[in-house]
């Protein structure tokens, strides 16, 4: 009877279990993943559990992000109006907010693998050293072994099965003296794997500082402009439209406008007709697009001015000032990569080494990237002598027309002469990231970051050129 009971009520709450909704606790990840609330989780969590919370929140940053821009997109395809464009600044606004706290948190996320990685070189130098110093103990051993006359050690042991002994042990000595060394070279290559490792984390870093510092400037003059046009009416807004539609389609406006290059003041700053005629001239020895060129010179453009100008003072250290302030800065220019081919492009050109502009660093890496085309000293030397073949002279970073070419030779070397989309685009995240930016673990990032940017630029300039010609 009291199995039947139980049989009765366990049926009656399975059946009752089916007609009550379920309620899903699902974590609110707009709160989970602010920057504040991730840092406090990860002070009381685990490594390992800090980095899982890492990779959720910035998967969910770069969804948010991609959900917000199909939005802009449709918003932009409709009816111009002021409400409109109110709104899709709101949104992109929203947007850069998505990809500024997906920055922050690959930032963080960087500075773990960095930490682990330099940990990992420090515990397989101690091996090396520990096996070098085990290895070092056998040669000795080996050597003194070797040094005794064979009839020394006959009469030293007391007999001929002790001799023998010696002999297996010296035998057993050489054996592990080859594992020692077999481990040492195993280390090594170990070693130089977590080194490169290292090396591309660093830079992975200071790429996504270097978009961050973009966003964040392109997130605050979108707010200037978003309350620019809440101040506006309706009628203001369509008129503004009419007159600016009307300046658009005047070939003069196009030609005549300043074409903002990083490193080059407005003053010396040339037009837009003139800076096309230049890439013209480079498309005629690279290949490379003069409207393509243009777009990745104006992206250049957006991150070298947000970074300003710096001069090298210590050629030991690779510190400097800031050109505006005079404050004293660290890492202007990288010792043992940059400061010696900067010291001979400087000196080759009749320059002043501690007088000749290069850019600042950001909040991580390394500055000292040259004039309007950003090369790196060390960048640069590796076109020194096919700009000088072309030129006829040396090539000067600083010059308009040398940087131009400068950028259009790598931008060929990389796939651009192709003139093809998915050419450009490769030939631009290498121009940003290296050539192997396709095996970074951001490699979206920095696909919708800066290469997709650089193309819609180029679409921009390609009908600007249209008007011109």
């Amino acid at each position: 009877m009291i199995k039947n009971k139980v049989f009765i009520i366990t049926l009656l709450l399975m059946s009752s279990a089916l007609i009550v909704p379920s309620f899903s606790f699902a974590e609110n990840l707009e709160d989970v993943c602010n920057l504040n609330t991730v840092e406090q989780q990860c002070s009381v969590s685990s490594e390992s559990a800090c980095r899982s919370l890492l990779e959720k929140c910035e998967k969910y940053y770069s969804e948010q992000s991609d959900t917000i821009a199909e939005n802009i997109d449709r918003t932009e395809t409709e009816k111009e109006t002021l409400e409109n464009k109110i709104s899709s600044l709101n949104k992109k606004i929203k947007n850069l907010n998505y990809q500024i706290g997906q920055s922050n948190l690959i930032i963080k996320d960087l500075g773990y693998q960095i930490e682990d990685t330099k940990g990992s070189i420090t515990a397989t130098g101690l091996k090396i050293e520990d096996s070098k110093r085990k290895l070092a103990q056998i040669l000795r051993s080996v050597y003194e072994e070797d040094q005794k006359p064979a009839v020394e050690i006959l009469l030293i042991d007391e007999s001929i099965s002790g001799f023998f002994n010696n002999l297996v042990c010296l035998e057993s000595l050489n054996i592990r003296n080859k594992e020692l060394l077999q481990n040492i070279r195993t280390l090594k290559v170990n070693l130089e794997d977590q080194e490169v490792a290292l090396g591309e984390e660093k830079q992975d870093l200071e790429n996504i500082v270097e978009i961050q510092t973009v966003q964040k400037q392109q997130s605050s003059s979108t707010k200037k402009e978003q309350e620019y046009y809440l101040q506006m009416t309706e009628i203001e807004y369509q008129k503004q439209l009419a007159d600016k539609k009307e300046v658009d389609e005047k070939a003069s406006e196009i030609r005549s406008r300043l074409f903002e290059l990083a490193g080059i003041s407005d003053s010396k700053a040339p037009t837009f007709e003139e800076a096309y005629e230049i890439a013209k001239y480079v498309e005629g020895v690279t290949g490379v697009r003069p409207a393509f060129l243009l777009a990745v010179l104006t992206q250049e453009s957006n991150m070298g001015k947000n970074v300003g100008q710096c001069y090298l003072t210590n050629t030991s250290t690779g510190s400097g000032i800031v050109i505006k302030t005079g404050t004293t800065i660290s890492r202007v220019m990288k010792p043992t990569r940059d400061v010696d081919p900067f010291t001979l492009i400087t000196k080759e050109l009749g320059r002043d080494t501690f007088a000749t502009p290069v850019s600042c660093p950001m909040s991580y890496g390394w500055g000292g990237a040259m004039g309007p085309a950003q090369f790196i000293p060390k960048t640069w030397m590796s076109y020194r002598d096919r700009l000088k073949d072309v030129l006829g002279r040396p090539a000067d970073p600083w010059g308009v027309r040398d940087a131009f070419l400068a950028a259009g030779l790598y931008l060929s070397d990389y796939g651009a002469k192709k003139q093809t989309y998915e050419g450009e685009f490769n030939a631009a995240l290498s121009y940003f990231a290296g050539p192997g930016w396709y095996q970074s673990s951001y490699k979206s990032v920095y696909q919708r970051d800066y290469g997709y940017p650089i193309m819609a630029i180029t679409k921009r300039y390609e009908s600007d050129i249209v008007k011109i010609k």
